[in-house]
């Protein structure tokens, strides 16, 4: 289950998908500092669905960065 759909982030401003990118980058960290320290996570699967929702929103920005440049 996807943490946001790409409805949702194609809705959202510029400004709110790098805060939302950042937020998500900061919890992904924290659950690696988790694991790297011995500890248990509680849901594994929480890292694949945070870095596939990193690459969601970045991969939108750099489509409309381009689609910028060529018009």
């Amino acid at each position: 289950m996807a943490i946001l759909r790409k409805r949702e982030l194609a809705q959202m401003l510029p400004e709110e998908q790098k805060k939302k990118v950042s937020e998500l980058r900061a919890e992904l960290t924290t659950i690696r500092t988790q694991v790297k320290s011995g500890g248990t996570v509680e849901n594994p699967a929480r890292v694949r669905e945070l870095r596939r929702t990193i690459a969601r929103i970045l991969t939108l920005q750099n489509a409309a960065t381009q689609s910028k440049e060529k018009a």
